[in-house]
């Protein structure tokens, strides 16, 4: 049995002429707004930050996966365009939520977003909507917390209005993958927001993987990050160890990895960034003390890595003492990359920013130099480092540190160079080694 809402609703989404809102422009939710714009929708894009919108209008994307000329192409075709205003929810058909879900200072959920965006909802509900969350979080957040918060007004998920989650998964950098090319996890409150999300996401995405909950679909997407996070931790793990035996863990992984089963590489590194891996894990954890069952694995993985920027700073330090003569306290340490991955701009929950406040605790004076990012933006974590710049990438410049710290490897760095003009590197990427740049100053963390 279905509701008139639901199938003037189902009718829309197949006739491409449901209004699509999307809320929360940042790195998932702009390139999914253009997406549904580009697969026929007519999409409005919400965000709190005016600049954003400012940005925007005048045609230029601060998203790399969305290039000024594909924003140009739906907003000229009339099919996308962005506001501050939320009160134009109302007319949207399927509103999409796509907000921050950090963690508190106590790793605790931080929701805040999520709830206050709900309610900015429930001012403009009506019947006939469909209300999506893709924001990652712990299971039972769409049904316990949204649904509730919208119900509020009266009207009744499953009857008035439906309400359904899929979590994202934008990979930014990944030139293999877009929005429309990932395969899209989707469920529903209930089978008629099922079946809605379904027909939605196929009118967007090549891929369609229904799944029977809400909770379920969450808990999907914490898998997968918790399988990541979990994998990175046993790799650091190891790096520690097999260093002290003298064993190169980057060796001993190329050489793993051709075996053609039974095993996946993970790499170590100096820490975990992004929004997801050092974050999602501990959604599930909080959650899981409601049934007083605990999550060591995640746990011990959250510990592991952690640990990895102070294990860097370690070996910097011993580095310049055996190689240089000099503590760390007296040494001027330039950070090679601010991004937490290769080839992108974004330094959510980057272990470059600790590394740099680690060097300066220590009483050394540190720099960037990062080809994606000009300047350190506000930060929850790291507000002292707002404003400083990167500095210039030339010879002059990099010999007048007494070391290197390979953050990130950037494809745009010019290695020959840095191995040439820099007295001491320290390589947390073993980005040398694999460009066969490997030599005696260059040390591996």
């Amino acid at each position: 049995m279905t509701s008139p809402h639901h199938d003037r609703l189902l009718e829309s989404i197949s006739g491409r002429t449901a209004r699509v809102g999307v809320i929360g422009l940042g790195y998932v939710g702009l390139p999914l707004a253009v997406a549904v714009a580009r697969s026929g929708f007519h999409v409005t894009g919400f965000d709190i930050d005016p600049g954003k919108i400012v940005a925007l209008d005048a045609g230029s994307s601060y998203i790399e996966a969305v290039s000024d000329e594909a924003l140009a192409r739906e907003a000229g075709a009339g099919r996308f365009r962005s506001t501050t205003d939320f009160s134009d929810l109302g007319f949207c058909d399927v509103i999409i939520i796509c907000v921050p879900t950090p963690l508190t200072r106590h790793r605790d959920p931080d929701l805040s977003f999520v709830e206050n965006t709900s309610r900015a909802i429930a001012d403009c509900l009506r019947p006939g909507q469909l209300v999506v969350l893709e924001s990652t979080t712990y299971p039972g957040t769409t049904d316990g917390i949204v649904r509730s918060i919208l119900e509020e007004t009266g009207l009744k998920s499953g009857t008035d209005f439906f309400i359904g989650f899929s979590p994202e998964r934008e990979d930014p950098g990944n030139r293999a993958y877009e929005t429309t090319s990932i395969p899209k996890v989707v469920a529903g409150d209930g089978p008629m927001a099922a079946g809605l999300m379904e027909r939605f996401y196929a009118a967007v995405v090549t891929t369609v993987v229904p799944v029977s909950s809400n909770a379920t679909a969450e808990a999907v997407k914490l898998t997968e990050n918790i399988f990541r996070a979990v994998n990175i931790a046993l790799v650091n793990e190891l790096k520690v160890v097999y260093e002290a035996m003298g064993i190169d863990v980057w060796e001993v992984i190329d050489a793993a990895k051709t075996k053609p089963f039974g095993y996946m590489p993970f790499y170590p590194g100096p820490g975990l960034g992004g929004h997801c891996i050092p974050i999602d894990p501990f959604y599930l954890t909080w959650k899981s003390r409601e049934y007083e069952l605990p999550t060591r694995f995640i746990e011990l993985a959250g510990e592991i890595n952690s640990a990895m920027p102070r294990h860097v700073m370690a070996r910097l330090a011993e580095a310049l003492d055996r190689r240089e003569g000099k503590a760390l306290s007296r040494s001027a340490v330039l950070v090679i990359g601010l991004a937490y991955k290769k080839n992108v701009p974004d330094i959510r929950e980057s272990p470059s920013l600790k590394l740099i406040e680690l060097i300066e605790e220590r009483g050394g004076e540190a720099a960037f130099y990062d080809p994606h990012v000009e300047e350190i933006p506000s930060t929850r974590e790291h507000m002292a480092l707002k404003g400083r710049r990167s500095v210039v990438f030339d010879e002059a410049t990099v010999r007048g540190f007494d070391a290197v710290l390979i953050a990130t490897d950037h494809d745009a760095v010019d290695y020959a160079a840095l191995a040439d003009w820099s007295p001491l590197i320290v390589d947390t990427r073993n980005v040398f080694a694999r460009l066969g740049l490997a030599a005696e100053h260059i040390v591996k963390a």
